[in-house]
């Protein structure tokens, strides 16, 4: 067994079995889990990406998104085949995340006595609700369960929207959807809807790592859902993710400009640019007005890379 997945065990074993176990990592632990974010973090210690880059994040496609993953070889950040609450809409926030289990009695019974001594209070598929800050996303894992799966209707989901503003991203169920699609800026991303109520299932755990479907999600992950999917992008990925993206897709409409023109032919454009079309591309950006990102930080993402 390598150092890595040894460290990786002892750090598990630690979490679950220390004499200070806990529902949830603690903000020490969350840190040694996302070792690479060196911004702002929130007290439990999850990553606290900028809500303007949260903002900005709205307008990356699904597709740059994935890609820009795939080339830095995390290959395994996204997820389809959703039931959207509001399908038009665009959600994007930081991930807080649960882990749900079929139910097992000796197991919950260590879960609700652990709640009982951290002052948590109310049903169990509460508490992840009670974690929320402004900007985040409920992503929890309930593998898949619709009949008897439901871990919100109305009622909670007006709670979840008190706390941030957001939603949530379920890969299990949901009752109540009428009642859900009136609470005005909520939006869910889930695997089914059901009319009935949670049964035979547990909460395991707050903010430790959890599968949803075909990916793996960190606490503080940053969040962009679209009516295509989900993708699940690490915080330290995220500023660089979204100035690539906007500086493509400058290029792009640059590129595209030139090419109507006639100024340019597509080998030239489609190419390495030659030193005339990169100044030709400078001068065009000093003419127009709303750029995605600051000319500053235009200018050092364009120094720092051979575009």
């Amino acid at each position: 067994m390598n150092k890595s997945i040894s460290l990786l065990l002892i750090f598990f074993i630690l979490a679950f079995y220390s004499s200070a176990q806990k529902i949830t990592l603690t903000a020490d632990q969350i840190k040694a889990l996302t070792p690479e974010w060196n911004g702002e973090r929130f007290p439990d210690g999850r990553p606290k990406v900028s809500d303007q880059l949260l903002n900005r994040l709205k307008n990356v496609s699904m597709e740059e998104a994935w890609g820009y993953l795939r080339n830095k070889g995390f290959q395994n950040q996204f997820e389809g085949d959703w039931m959207v609450i509001r399908p038009d809409s665009v959600m994007t926030g930081r991930a807080v995340t649960a882990q749900y289990l079929p139910l097992r009695p000796d197991y919950d019974k260590i879960i609700k006595d652990l709640g009982k001594t951290e002052g948590r209070i109310g049903s169990t598929n509460s508490w992840p609700i009670d974690v929320l800050k402004d900007g985040d996303i409920y992503v929890a894992d309930s593998y898949g369960k619709v009949v008897d799966g439901t871990l919100i209707g109305d009622n909670l989901g007006n709670a979840i929207y008190a706390h941030s503003h957001r939603g949530v991203v379920f890969y299990g169920s949901v009752r109540d959807v009428e009642g859900l699609e009136e609470i005005n800026g909520f939006n869910g991303w889930i695997k089914g809807y059901d009319p009935s109520y949670i049964q035979q299932m547990m909460l395991g755990s707050i903010n430790m790592p959890v599968r949803i479907g075909r990916a793996t999600v960190l606490p503080g992950d940053a969040v962009l859902a679209k009516k295509g999917g989900v993708v699940f992008i690490p915080p330290q990925l995220l500023q660089d993710l979204v100035q690539n993206s906007e500086f493509v897709e400058l290029k792009d409409e640059f590129g595209h400009m030139r090419l109507r023109e006639g100024k340019y032919t597509p080998g030239q454009i489609d190419q390495q640019w030659s030193d005339e079309i990169k100044k030709d591309f400078l001068q065009w950006l000093d003419t127009k007005k709303n750029l995605p990102m600051s000319r500053k930080e235009l200018d050092d993402y364009m120094k720092e890379r051979s575009w």
